[in-house]
This record gives C-alpha cells, structure tokens and sequence, in this order.
C-alpha cells in the first residue's frame, strides 16, 4: 500500500478533477431539466454547527446561517471529492493511478453515494435516502447519477493526470 503523501499527492488532482466533473453535470442537469441542486452553503452550515455541537436538524434551512457557510460548504465538497479519490487510491494502488481503469472509479463513486444517503441527508432532516422528502424516487436517482457522474470524474481526472506525467 503507498504511504499517505504519495496517495494525497495523487488524490489531490484527481479528487479536484473528478469533483469538477460532478459539478459540470449539476450544471448541466440544472440548466437542461431544471429542478433543485444541492447549495453548498447548507453544507457549509451544517459544519459550521458541528462546531457549536449541533449535528442534526430538521430541517437545515431553519437553521441559523453560519458566517462564510457558502465558502465553506464548498472548500468541504472539495475536500469530500479529494478524499474518497484518496481511498480509491490507498485500495487500488499507484499502478492504477498510472493506469487507470473505468469499473473502480464508478465503483468508488458509487461508494461515495453513503455519504450523502446515510450521512448528509438525514442530518439535514431529510431522512435516509431522502425518505422524508417530497419525492424520495427522484432525490435518490438524481443521487446515483450524479455519484455515477463522479465515478467518471474519477476515471477522467486519473486519466488526465497518468497522461500529464
């Protein structure tokens, strides 16, 4: 297994690259389907709270506002992005990072799904896999997807890096 500041100096262009690609679809999906993205600022507010002991809420738009929670909530998307390329990594090694291939990354991102479903939904008063919202079928295939779309990210932005080398 690579020791940790070989596996962060590869995870950090990848993670970046990959979370980039996330955030083009988001974009993408917005603009052509319409429908609502995640803002990052209740991210952000969320960890802002952390720090005050507060870590669920129902739901986290009646939470109080955290000074720079936009800022925030978007240097943790970043670093979320960077560190599940850092497990890809510590799983599957340095020689995939030289060559990478397409079924670990989408598996990787497929993984990445907990976060949101088990972690960041229910917390924001969402419920597990967004069980408690208004259309739970479409909160959580736009979850996939977007995951999926991360996992490809991964690939790409692997990719990228193995041929800049």
């Amino acid at each position: 297994m690579p020791d940790l500041p070989d596996i962060l100096c590869h995870a950090l262009p990848i993670g970046i690259g990959a979370t980039i690609v996330m955030d083009l679809w988001a974009l993408l999906r917005q603009r052509a389907f319409g429908g609502p993205s995640l803002d990052y600022a209740l991210v952000g507010r969320w960890i802002g709270h952390m720090a005050r002991g507060r870590f669920r809420h129902a739901p986290i738009t009646a939470a109080q506002p955290v000074r720079g929670e936009r800022a925030l909530g978007w240097l943790a998307h970043y670093a979320i992005g960077i560190l599940f390329a850092a497990l890809l990594v510590a799983v599957q090694g340095i020689g995939w990072v030289r060559d990478p291939t397409l079924l670990p990354a989408v598996a990787a991102g497929l993984v990445s799904l907990a976060a949101p479903f088990l972690v960041m939904q229910p917390a924001f008063g969402l419920g597990i896999a967004a069980a408690r919202t208004p259309q739970p079928g479409v909160a959580r295939r736009r979850s996939l997807v977007t995951h999926l779309v991360f996992g490809l990210g991964l690939y790409l932005a692997a990719r990228a890096a193995a041929l800049l080398a």
